[in-house]
């Protein structure tokens, strides 16, 4: 018999497919989500479709285990957690042999408001985004337009030009809506960053770690930023002693292979040894 021809699904379309399957999964348990980025950013605020690679979602923070435990039932792996994917610690990556793979976010780098408190403002405002038939929260065209503009001063040189062009094309009374959204979120450095206006907060302590994402500096420059922008010194203290642990994940991909103890041991002197040359480096003259 002939074999049937098959045509390979987009990925615009797998990413779809992909955002229903996390939002039933999600009304199965009761839990509130808000999709971001990706095929769920508004045609107007984008200069060309964004479609992305991955599904990107908020979770209401109070509901992670339930929706952690939910995930691993239908199929779901943890790629990367919360304290390894990132300097925010701002989203859990998970993966599926058909969906692909989620970011999961309990927070959006550069929001300063608590996590719950964030969730909340942006999902009194939501509007619906419609994945493969279902409807899916989003936030409003306005957070849409602020998260962009946070997105990008993680990634300037991609997506920098686009931020400025959103916020200069847009008219007086939505600048106001969004400016006055971007202080009740306290996000003004993040959002500086993105607008390339960040030298306006020198003075605030997430400064540094926005500098260092934004602009590049270093990882220890990094670390420092991230110990300087820690809103209570528990914080600071929980930072600093999370600074020489080894990300298990990361060195799992450059291995190609779960790390044993030795692997980890190895990379925890390579870690040292890179932040004491660092810091022993001669200074260049000013």
């Amino acid at each position: 018999m002939d074999s049937l021809e098959t045509t390979p699904i987009s990925l615009d379309i797998r990413i779809e497919f992909s955002r229903a399957a996390v939002e039933v999964i999600a009304r199965r348990i009761g839990v509130r989500l808000l999709h971001v980025k990706g095929t769920t950013l508004d045609g107007t605020l984008r200069s060309r479709r964004r479609s992305g690679t991955d599904v990107d979602a908020m979770v209401d923070p109070l509901a992670i285990p339930k929706m952690h435990n939910a995930l691993l039932h239908h199929g779901w792996t943890v790629y990367s957690s919360f304290l390894e994917g990132s300097p925010f610690g701002h989203a859990q990556t998970y993966h599926h042999p058909e969906w692909g793979y989620l970011d999961l976010h309990r927070r959006f780098p550069g929001i300063g408001l608590p996590d719950q408190d964030a969730f909340d403002v942006l999902w009194v405002a939501r509007e619906t985004h419609v994945a493969a038939g279902f409807a899916c929260a989003i936030p409003s065209i306005d957070a849409q337009a602020v998260l962009f503009v946070l997105n990008a001063a993680r990634d300037l040189d991609r997506l920098g030009c686009e931020a400025l062009a959103l916020w200069a094309g847009q008219g007086e009374e939505a600048r106001i809506r969004r400016s006055r959204l971007v202080r009740m979120l306290r996000a003004e450095v993040a959002f500086g960053a993105g607008l390339g206006d960040l030298e306006r907060y020198r003075h605030r302590r997430e400064y540094l770690l926005w500098k260092t994402v934004s602009q590049g500096g270093g990882r220890l420059a990094e670390w420092w930023g991230r110990i300087k922008a820690a809103p209570t010194f528990g914080d600071a203290l929980r930072t600093a002693a999370q600074a020489p642990r080894v990300n298990r994940a990361v060195l799992a991909h450059e291995l190609g292979r779960e790390p044993d103890s030795r692997d980890v041991f190895f990379a925890f002197l390579r870690r040292i040894g890179t932040a004491f040359r660092i810091t022993r480096r001669p200074r260049g003259r000013a």
